[in-house]
């Protein structure tokens, strides 16, 4: 056994419990401190009136704040100390960089986080090619492609037998991440619990997406430092979409189970109208965010993330794609090859939905809600006020 004496310094902290700042950390700790004595970005986002509650900044305050952080990019522009001043003062990118340090942190198991983080542009499509190739030989041959065969060539019991376990595993590893992210933050948000009120504001800055208007209502910088709501509005069609297709399965389970109508659905079924604006929305968001992701300012973010975002916003773009190609093909003796693709990036959406960019708009979530909590109680430290 190594003596104790013989490890390093950050080794023996962390034999000790104490907490050893990665570089991220670091990093955003020294310039918030700065933003601290400046606080000329305080009106921007909820991350700066926060900021100002504290006069040091902990694992937990780092964590929360990043994640608070809706990386529009404003604070930068705006920002004297930025880069090429010696103070290289640049939030969205240290808060980007902390943010993909948290994804990594509470990811549930571990290992799966960090290979996602590495490859998530390759994984993503790899998974879906294989799963479709897997579902492709694992159809029924014999059937005939037409609107009414749908079940024909997967079973309703094995299409279950196939997607429900691995969705219940999404919903457990991410509820295991988010529970170890807001037990963390919570003592460092005042400790105070949720309350119906704050509940209603964190939500609808949620669904309004708030902070995403560059803290002024005139939206986002992206390639530049002109405003543009197009990162504002690419979000909203791709979260809306993916929530209306979400419906559109609720509702056809719903039309399975309490009323015994099996899919297929056609118009203008209510699964098949939430289903396809679902799809075009999904599309369309989609699309605008690759576009405006190649666009975007490098000094904007991190670039390292690239994979995580891309392959997350691939698997989207491949479902709604696929989904609607299904619908037009559902006759065509190219339904099956579109049956198999859309299951496939379906399935591989589900199986990596806690490690990628997914995960981001849970963490999001549950800072809003603590920085909701945190804002009703008394400032301890008399900075400045929300």
């Amino acid at each position: 056994m190594i003596p104790l004496t013989q490890l390093t310094d950050q080794a023996k902290a962390l034999a000790n419990g104490q907490w050893v700042p990665s570089e991220a950390e670091s990093e955003t700790a020294r310039q918030l401190q700065i933003c601290n004595a400046c606080r000329y970005c305080e009106g921007f986002c909820a991350v700066f009136p926060a900021m100002t509650r504290r006069l040091s900044f902990a694992q937990a305050d780092i964590h929360f704040l990043a994640n608070l952080c809706h990386n529009c990019g404003a604070c930068l522009h705006a920002c004297q100390y930025a880069p090429p001043h010696d103070f290289a003062v640049n939030i969205p990118k240290v808060m980007a960089q902390v943010r993909g340090q948290t994804y990594v942190d509470y990811a549930w198991p571990a290992p799966l986080g960090r290979l996602y983080a590495r490859n998530g542009l390759t994984l993503s499509l790899a998974l879906a090619a294989g799963l479709a190739l897997f579902l492709w030989l694992a159809q029924n041959p014999s059937a005939t492609p037409s609107p009414a065969n749908f079940y024909s060539l997967f079973p309703h019991q094995l299409m279950v037998s196939l997607f429900a376990p691995v969705f219940l595993f999404a919903v457990l590893a991410l509820g295991m991440g988010v529970r170890k992210f807001w037990q963390d933050i919570t003592p460092a948000t005042s400790g105070a619990p949720l309350t119906a009120p704050a509940a209603a504001e964190a939500s609808d800055a949620v669904l309004r997406l708030k902070y995403l208007d560059g803290g002024h209502g005139e939206g986002c910088n992206n390639e530049d430092d002109a405003f543009s709501l197009a990162r504002q509005q690419a979000h909203h069609l791709t979260f809306y979409g993916f929530m209306l297709c979400f419906a559109a399965t609720s509702v056809a389970t719903l039309y399975h189970y309490a009323f015994n109508l099996p899919a297929p659905y056609d118009l203008p079924s209510l699964p098949k109208l939430l289903g396809v604006s679902g799809g075009v929305s999904l599309l369309l968001g989609t699309a605008s965010l690759f576009k405006l992701k190649l666009q975007r300012h490098p000094e904007h973010g991190d670039a390292a993330q690239k994979p995580m975002d891309l392959g997350f916003i691939a698997l989207l773009f491949l479902i709604s794609a696929s989904g609607l190609a299904l619908w037009l093909a559902r006759s065509q003796a190219s339904m099956p090859a579109w049956l198999v693709v859309h299951l496939g990036a379906v399935m591989a959406l589900f199986a990596t939905l806690p490690y990628n960019k997914f995960a981001h708009g849970i963490f999001r979530t549950a800072s809003l809600l603590r920085h909701a909590v945190e804002k009703r109680q008394p400032n301890r430290v008399g900075l400045g006020g929300d």
